[in-house]
């Protein structure tokens, strides 16, 4: 034993000294071939260079690159000041080719802050153009996404197999094996709907889908007018939203931790949980407190689950405290059916208030704002509903699609009238015509699907589209007016966030990103527009665009980094009554590099 065992230490070192010696020798290679043009990236030092030695965290010439950031941060390149736009920047494969094969799956290769330095990522080896929706609900290119390990892990359950060159997805799930469709059809007759559609004729639109997984359950509700905010995290199974934004379907890289989601209260009609293994009972019922407040007032709790059905001691105790916990938060039982059971919000204050004294969960503070959610902790407590919500006993909400253009009831709480609403909405009809118009040349009618609206102020951008097959991710900034309750309150789906920061989201993820006065604003907060460049690059799909609105020293600031971005400009426009702004269209090419082959390859021996 002792002898076979030396034995392959001895071929794991060989192995090592082998891989160690390929990555000098393609380094060697990579870096020799530079001065000739052989490589996809025009990649080496003299780039970083222009791009500010302050990135390779040396101090040489630190006063000359803290003057070129203060003069990229202003959008004014004088002609002379060229030299300081890169003509590329460098790919990320090689900055951690000895990092964990954890890291560069997950498209996450750059160094960290103290190291950094700007770099794109590439597609993995053998990338192609996605599969076009609806097709693509049912299947992906599997070189797209090459982590196969969840159709091995979930094959008895559906989720996906692996056919070919392709992943499949059969719409089944660790709860519904025999397909999400029926499953549906099933709560909604559980819940006595007219024809077993879970829209309730349009009561129905916003749902929160809880460890989504794959995200078919989000994906098969589209057919019936209702948009999921699909959420899991990058755990065990990994991947997971990556296969649902390739696959076409809403959906969010996030977690229920400690902090709030990034939804205001009231979002929601109904929230989901299949097998979704979490601990709802932990921290007093920090989790399902936290539902709680994202749910509309009679929203509904759908909960597929084991201790649903109550088999053993253990199942037992669970739905015992979980039954008690729920009953203290007035919630009710609306319908339970073998490992299914679905709870009601309450319409209005009145069971709160009827409470014992000292009954726990308590009511949150008075003084407590529920749709503050930026970096903002969850708190044990019940979110009462305002005077106004308590009296008129509901959300007040217009059936879907009604509500999609009627002024929403929270419109006040910022001071907003009906007839700037209306306005408002016909001024993004306007513009969104004119986006179409410039991008007609370039696409067909199912160029499009995942679409990202990076301002997007009363979510009009997103209302425009309601007759392309195609979903928005509204995105609010964190320090601006918190229209995104608005935004689910016309019937579409958003997350806030800063744009000084990293989207959470995989490479690779997005048709089309529309950036409203996006550069101005962080030129303010004094963060990098290049930054914001890279990562708008990150979470572009290839041959995907993008829209800038924005002053015409932004746009004339993007355009010089077109070439190297791997970017091509394909239409411009004057301003249509938007003061000093201008829109440039943008495509990203579908560029190449024998990096991917080496990541595969290196994967391979290290794997």
């Amino acid at each position: 034993m002792r002898g076979r065992s030396d034995g392959g230490q001895k071929r794991r070192l060989i192995t090592t000294v082998g891989v160690i010696a390929i990555f000098f020798v393609f380094l060697y290679v990579y870096f020799g071939s530079h001065s000739h043009g052989e490589s996809a990236l025009e990649y080496g030092s003299r780039s970083l260079r222009k791009i500010g030695s302050s990135y390779l965290g040396g101090d040489e010439d630190a006063d000359r690159g803290s003057k070129q950031d203060e003069s990229l941060t202003k959008f004014g390149l004088e002609d002379g000041e060229d030299s300081i736009i890169p003509k590329s920047f460098p790919v990320s494969l090689p900055i951690l080719l000895l990092s964990s094969k954890v890291e560069l799956e997950k498209g996450k290769h750059c160094p960290p802050p103290e190291r950094r330095f700007n770099c794109l990522i590439p597609p993995p080896s053998g990338y192609k153009i996605p599969i076009k929706w609806p097709k693509s609900r049912d299947e992906v290119w599997k070189a797209n996404i090459p982590h196969t390990h969840l159709a091995h892990e979930k094959s008895d359950q559906n989720w996906m197999v692996v056919k070919g060159d392709k992943i499949i997805f059969p719409g089944g799930g660790t709860h519904f094996h025999y397909g999400a469709d029926k499953y549906i059809a099933s709560l909604a007759n559980m819940l006595n709907f007219a024809n077993n559609k879970l829209n309730n004729a349009g009561k129905i639109r916003t749902v929160f889908d809880v460890g989504c997984g794959v995200a078919s359950f989000g994906g098969y509700l589209l057919s019936s007018d209702i948009i999921a905010m699909s959420l899991a995290p990058n755990d065990v199974h990994q991947n997971q939203i990556q296969f649902a934004l390739e696959r076409g379907i809403p959906a969010y890289l996030g977690v229920l931790g400690t902090k709030r989601l990034p939804y205001p209260s009231r979002s929601f009609e109904l929230a989901h949980c299949s097998r979704c293994r979490i601990d709802w009972l932990q921290r007093d019922g920090i989790l399902l407190l936290e539902l709680d407040r994202v749910l509309r007032p009679g929203g509904y709790f759908a909960y597929s689950s084991p201790e649903a059905y109550a088999q053993d001691e253990e199942d037992l105790r669970i739905w015992r405290e979980m039954s008690a916990l729920v009953e203290r938060m007035c919630w009710k039982i609306a319908a339970k059916k073998n490992q299914t059971v679905i709870w009601v919000k309450p319409l209005t204050n009145d069971c709160y208030m009827e409470r014992e004294p000292g009954t726990q969960p308590p009511l949150c503070r008075a003084n407590d704002d529920p749709d503050a959610v930026w970096g903002v902790a969850m708190e044990p407590c019940i979110t009462p509903y305002s005077d106004h919500d308590h009296r008129t006993r509901g959300s007040g909400l217009a059936p879907w699609p009604h509500r999609l253009t009627a002024p929403p009831p929270r419109l006040a709480d910022f001071g907003y009238s009906n007839e700037m609403f209306e306005k408002d909405t016909e001024l993004w009809q306007q513009r969104v015509e004119n986006y179409w118009n410039l991008l007609s040349p370039k696409i067909k009618s199912n160029s499009l699907r995942n679409l990202m609206d990076m301002k997007a102020n009363l979510g009009s951008f997103g209302a425009a589209l309601k007759e392309k097959d195609v979903w928005v991710m509204n995105v609010v900034p964190e320090d601006g007016p918190n229209t995104l309750k608005l935004i689910y309150d016309r019937g579409l789906i958003g997350t806030v966030h800063n744009w000084c920061e990293a989207f959470s989201t995989y490479p690779r993820t997005y048709d089309l990103l529309h950036a409203w006065t996006i550069f101005s604003d962080i030129e303010k907060k004094g963060c990098s527009p290049e930054d914001l460049l890279l990562e708008m690059d990150r979470i572009l799909r290839p041959t995907g665009f993008i829209i800038i609105r924005d002053k015409q020293p932004v746009v004339e600031f993007v355009k010089k980094y077109l070439q190297a971005l791997h970017w091509e400009a394909v239409a411009t426009a004057d301003s249509d009554g938007d003061g000093n702004n201008f829109v440039l269209v943008i495509q990203k090419k579908l560029w190449l590099t024998r990096l991917s082959g080496f990541k595969k390859h290196v994967l391979g021996v290290i794997g």
